[in-house]
């Protein structure tokens, strides 16, 4: 599996991730990391831990289908397989949703399909759920199709929301479980202890 992993922000998650597979030795290569944000701290992350970036971002092309066309061009450039999400800022163009089809993962605050969509990001989603009076919030590991928060579901796990909580710590709990939910994940899919009937994945002993 040689991993592109898309970012827009800081990339704690993103570092979360190559560094578990290189403890772990997993049968993955983080091959590449795709920005769509020339400023972002992700870039100095990755420079650190000797992985190769590349900026491309939306703004930078006249339309969707050219925008995605150059992705599949810096992907194909890379020999990469696999697309993790790690903070991307972009709805990833049709065209690289149907050539990775079940090979892009995108880890969302919430247990979907509830508090996913459209404008669902980030602490939109614990004002959302707590706006709702919901008991129960978390993280949710899904393939990435061509709708927002939508594919399949790979792993999710529960947060507690207590009757005192804010956005802000709310967030920082589902951040605590976020990392190594999604590490999980990797190990998962990295092993192929998986799979993909339609909509629903089946994990494998």
């Amino acid at each position: 599996m040689r991993i592109a992993f898309f970012a827009s922000g800081s990339g704690s998650t993103f570092q979360q991730l190559v560094e578990s597979v290189r403890l772990e030795n997993l049968p993955a290569e983080p091959a590449l990391l795709l920005c769509s944000n020339r400023k972002a701290f992700v870039l100095d992350r990755a420079q650190q831990l000797g992985i190769v970036s590349e900026i491309v971002s939306r703004k930078d092309y006249l339309n969707t289908s050219e925008h995605g066309e150059a992705l599949l061009s810096v992907l194909q450039k890379h020999n990469c397989d696999f697309i993790f999400l790690c903070g991307y800022m972009e709805l990833v163009p049709p065209q690289v949703v149907a050539a990775f089809r079940h090979r892009i993962v995108n880890i969302h605050p919430a247990l979907l399909p509830a508090f996913g969509g459209k404008g669902m990001y980030g602490h939109h989603v614990h004002e959302a759920v707590l706006a709702y009076g919901s008991k129960i919030t978390g993280a949710t590991v899904h393939f990435v199709d061509e709708e927002y928060d939508h594919g399949p579901i790979i792993a999710q796990q529960a947060v507690m929301v207590n009757p005192d909580d804010t956005p802000e710590t709310l967030a920082a709990r589902v951040q605590n479980i976020e990392k190594s939910l999604y590490v999980g994940a990797l190990r998962i899919l990295a092993k192929g202890r998986y799979t993909v009937e339609g909509r629903k994945v089946t994990l494998l002993p």
